[in-house]
């Protein structure tokens, strides 16, 4: 039998499954509806799994949200667009994103954006500071810092202070 083939389980099984899930790490409505979907479950049976997990607390999409930047500012240092980026993606309402973005002050971006920047300089080949500078902007965009921050911390970081 394969074992990634859909199943189908009871919804005490898929509740249970889900709640240990919940109780290990954070996850978004949208994360658990996607895992459940494998299971060969009803729309309505879904739902009521869901309405449960909130219930009883396993999903918190605050919370959810506040560790989802916590998370890819800390460790995979991503800038604030590219975090609201992904977390509209999942679902999660503009609101909370919003909220959630409150708690954490703008030095943490500029901190994680700076350290990135010192890291890249080591490894850009280039032979002006014009070409670093462009370099240097174009990777911060990329990892979705804003122009304003990522503009800053550029000429701090080429004019040496």
């Amino acid at each position: 039998m394969n074992k990634d083939a859909p199943r189908q389980i009871s919804e005490e099984k898929a509740f249970v499954l889900m709640a240990t899930l919940c109780a290990k790490r954070e996850y978004c409505t949208l994360d658990i509806r996607k895992k459940l979907s494998r299971y060969l479950l009803d729309d309505n049976v879904i739902d009521k799994i869901i309405d449960r997990l909130k219930a009883e607390k396993y999903i918190n999409e605050a919370r959810y949200c506040h560790s989802f930047i916590n998370d890819k500012l800390r460790f995979d240092k991503w800038g604030r667009k590219k975090i609201e980026f992904t977390l509209r993606q999942k679902q999660i309402p503009l609101e909370l994103i919003s909220n959630a973005f409150l708690e954490f002050p703008d030095d943490m971006f500029n901190e994680s954006l700076e350290t990135l920047f010192r890291n890249k300089l080591k490894t850009i080949k280039s032979n002006s500071d014009k070409e670093k500078r462009f370099k240097l902007i174009r990777f911060a965009i990329g990892r979705g810092f804003l122009m304003d921050e990522t503009l800053t911390c550029v000429e701090r970081i080429l004019s040496g202070k």
